[in-house]
């Protein structure tokens, strides 16, 4: 929220975020109830003439520049050795810690996650059950297939259970400026509605 009040851009977006995680950190529970349950942060920023994803863990980070295609995110680290920005300690620290041995090409999610990412788009999950969504329709998606595959529940991306999905967001962002963006939000706690 704090990118898009600040920042005209997709990239200034993005350094209005890193730069509020190197000052501030993150952190904190991500349910009301009294189970502590924390993550650290992805974020997909788009604006009518670029897109980002950024993915974080700790106070360090990764973006990568959408350069055409489909692109989706889902509760693990994506970013693999197509980093456009990063943090400018994030290979000295991963080195420092024997995560990476500073010979082979750096790959942040194989650094700083426990997935296998060679596996991120075969195996059954919500990122590999998104990205076959969006890839089937890949070049002509509207904002009704989008908000389909949002409401999709048997992909997990509209999860139920003692994680629930509790929005969604789908944004039109033509590339003519004259053109008026247009945002969809659920409203209600189920996207299914």
């Amino acid at each position: 929220r704090l990118g898009l009040e600040r920042a005209d851009t997709a990239e200034k977006a993005l350094s209005v975020i890193v730069d509020l995680l190197e000052k501030y950190g993150q952190g904190g529970n991500c349910m009301e109830s009294h189970m502590v349950f924390t993550y650290y942060n992805s974020f997909l920023i788009a604006d009518r003439k670029e897109a980002w994803v950024l993915e974080t863990s700790g106070k360090y980070w990764a973006a990568e520049k959408v350069e055409g295609g489909v692109r989706n995110i889902s509760n693990q680290l994506s970013i693999t050795t197509k980093i456009d920005r990063e943090h400018p300690e994030l290979k000295e620290y991963a080195k420092s810690k024997g995560w990476w041995d500073g010979e082979k090409e750096f790959d942040f999610a194989a650094t700083y996650s426990y997935v296998n990412t060679a596996r991120m788009t075969t195996s059954r999950g919500r990122y590999c059950e998104g990205y076959k969504l969006l890839n089937k329709h890949k070049g002509s998606i509207t904002s009704e297939i989008m908000m389909e595959i949002l409401r999709d529940k048997e992909s997990g991306i509209n999860m139920e259970g003692g994680f629930m999905t509790t929005g969604s967001m789908v944004s039109v962002l033509p590339q003519q400026p004259n053109l008026p963006c247009i945002h969809f939000f659920t409203g209600t706690p189920d996207p299914a509605r």
